[in-house]
């Protein structure tokens, strides 16, 4: 497996998003969407403090974490990453994106390119997603993009494979 670290930050782009390391500039857009450990920043100090957290994991090897930016204007519109660490070359995608950027196919975009990542440069055995059974239009871009409900979870979760080609 390539895992992070990385000697450079991966920059994944398409043509209408960038998935590119996440800056101090994108925090006061990200307070609403910004999260460590399922918990929400209320704060830009604690959006700091979290994005802290999220670098140091990456540092450690334990996650890569993206900022999804508009390609044309770099605008924050999101985040996009693998978390939980890589056990068993396993890669657990998570997301969120602004509210005003939502049903325009940027996720769609965006998590398309991390499953290619994650299979062709990071080389995990296994790219899954967890979401819950309430969030309908999570599990809709899920199946759309080809993932497959694979176990319901307790907490009313559900978990979604992303078949290795």
């Amino acid at each position: 497996m390539n895992l992070p670290p990385y000697h450079i930050f991966p920059v994944l782009s398409s043509n209408k998003i960038l998935l590119r390391q996440a800056l101090n500039s994108d925090l006061k857009v990200n307070i609403s969407i910004q999260f460590y450990d399922s918990k929400q920043a209320q704060t830009e100090m604690e959006a700091i403090a979290m994005q802290e957290k999220i670098n140091a994991d990456y540092n450690n090897g334990n996650t890569i974490h993206w900022a999804i930016a508009d390609k044309n204007s770099n605008n924050f519109m999101g985040t996009l990453g693998y978390y939980r660490g890589f056990e068993n070359g396993v890669g657990e995608l998570g997301c969120v994106l602004l509210p005003q950027y939502r049903g325009q196919g940027i996720m769609t975009e965006a998590l398309s390119l991390a499953i290619d990542f994650g299979y062709n440069v990071a080389e995990l055995n296994r790219v899954m997603a967890i979401t819950s059974k309430e969030n309908i239009k999570a599990i809709k871009l899920l199946e759309r993009l080809g993932f497959i409900l694979t176990t319901e979870l307790k907490d009313n979760d559900l978990q979604f494979d992303y078949p290795k080609k």
